[in-house]
């Protein structure tokens, strides 16, 4: 029961901040995406309590993006876009990245971040063949302009964050362990 509450309050805390720092970009793109630390506590859900836990706070990240300004065009999109996106960067959990003396494996870690990222660029690439395909240039096949266009923001942001998340483990090594003593 503890762990549950603890795990929910997390997840709650976890989706507030990635909320507050969606609006503080290094960048933004013009048709929307943009370089910050939004994914962090998602990623930091699914490092810590594992793949459903960051998946459902990724989900819940993305409905309230409706509430925070979220760009519509259409339902599909949206879900595409928002809940989805992020609902499938909560798949890193689904790798483990810790050694049994509660070090990070650093592969583990790279492939558990190119999961999640990587699910998320998918689902924002066939947003952006279906939905978006008319801001491709005159001649541009939408698949690579899409795929330019989401790899722009995805990889640096996704960058910033893995590194943040080493510094605060190097830093903080017992809060990633703490839920496994629950």
């Amino acid at each position: 029961m503890q762990k549950n509450v603890k795990l929910m309050a997390e997840i709650a805390v976890a989706v507030a901040l990635s909320t507050v720092l969606s609006y503080l970009t290094l960048f933004r793109m013009p048709q929307g995406g943009s370089i910050n630390l939004e994914m962090l506590p998602i990623l930091f859900i699914a490092f810590r309590w594992g793949g459903v836990p960051g998946v459902i706070a990724g989900v819940v990240h993305g409905l309230v993006q409706i509430i925070t300004g979220a760009y519509v065009v259409h339902p599909a999109q949206f879900l595409l876009d928002y809940p989805v996106a992020y609902g499938l960067l909560g798949m890193a959990g689904f790798i483990t990245i810790f050694r049994a003396n509660n070090t990070i494996k650093m592969p583990a870690f790279l492939a558990a971040l190119f999961l999640g990222v990587g699910a998320r660029f998918v689902s924002h690439l066939l947003s952006g063949v279906i939905f978006f395909a008319d801001l491709a240039p005159e001649g541009q096949n939408p698949w690579i302009y899409s795929a330019v266009y989401n790899i722009t923001h995805l990889i640096p942001a996704a960058i910033l964050s893995g590194l943040v998340i080493l510094v605060i483990y190097r830093q903080t090594r017992e809060v990633f362990q703490q839920q496994m003593e629950l």
